[in-house]
């Protein structure tokens, strides 16, 4: 990670982000060679795939399944196999021959998606949350993460958000995309906000989705081991000097920190148009975590 940083600070905010099939992505950990090299990684039916988009939960979601594994194999947690597509090609082949259940996570679009991930059926726990918060939280990680664009104001932020000019895109792009295969049955998907606000329920659903086999007293240890505090209190030691940056409030509710009433309305019309009226739109109950 440090050799990327030292990277990241040789190159302009421009240098920093490539596109790949029409998509931005951060040009210091993704490259098309291993784009490429993704096509030819054969899925396993015993693999766990998160997917998110970025700032909806991705990392506290990749500690749950390792502390849930570490209970039924002995595998150690750990947090070492980042998104799918992050990394040199050559660590697809080491993806390979890791050992099963392989836990993979990605921001990756449905259709970039490895087809052998869709043609298996691999079983795919689909993140959201709210598109206000996940803008707000995005904006800070932006700013506190060198390997990412920053930005001098909200404003200059929120206008590359609304247009899809971050990297990864349109959050309304990616979860319509997504949202098209909710019904899919290899398929669950679950909102950040429901897992703060009811996490013992969310964490034994997500056991039982994957077919892990816990008993209560396990999923209370992993409980206790995975809330948002205990992750920020150990993120030094499992995300090295940015920890802060990768857990830094999980709260709901943050975007009225930050969100002018026009702002809010701008949201608001994207929602209409993409997702308003469908059941991914209906589990984000934006109604209640979007509105004044």
């Amino acid at each position: 990670m440090e050799r990327v940083q030292a990277e990241a600070k040789r190159k302009t905010p421009e240098e920093l982000v490539m596109i790949y099939k029409g998509i931005p992505y951060p040009s210091c950990i993704c490259s098309e060679e291993t784009f490429c090299a993704l096509e030819s990684l054969e899925a396993r039916e015993d693999d766990l795939l998160i997917v998110t988009y970025p700032k909806c939960g991705t990392n506290w979601v990749i500690r749950i399944l390792h502390e849930m594994l570490f209970f039924i194999g002995g595998k150690e947690p750990s947090i070492d196999q980042a998104m799918i597509e992050f990394g040199k090609p050559e660590k697809v082949q080491a993806l390979k021959e890791a050992s099963s259940p392989r836990v993979f996570s990605t921001h990756l679009h449905y259709k970039d998606i490895p087809k052998s991930f869709l043609e298996k059926k691999v079983k795919t726990l689909l993140i959201l949350r709210n598109p206000k918060d996940t803008a707000v939280s995005y904006f800070h990680f932006s700013n506190n993460n060198p390997i990412l664009p920053s930005y001098d104001s909200w404003d200059l932020f929120f206008n590359d958000y609304i247009n899809g000019k971050v990297c990864y895109g349109s959050f309304f792009d990616h979860n319509s995309a997504w949202g098209e295969h909710i019904d899919d049955e290899n398929i669950m998907a679950m909102t950040f906000e429901d897992m703060k606000l009811d996490y013992a329920t969310h964490l034994k659903r997500i056991s039982e989705f994957f077919g892990l086999s816990l008993s209560e007293e396990q999923l209370k240890e992993i409980e206790n081991k995975t809330t948002f505090k205990s992750m920020k209190e150990n993120s030094e030691g499992t995300h090295g000097k940015l920890g802060n940056t990768f857990f830094r409030k999980g709260e709901i509710g943050d975007w009225k920190s930050l969100f002018s009433e026009a702002q809010s309305k701008e949201v608001d019309a994207k929602f209409e148009q993409y997702l308003a009226g469908t059941k991914l739109g209906e589990k984000l109950n934006y109604k209640k975590y979007c509105e004044y």
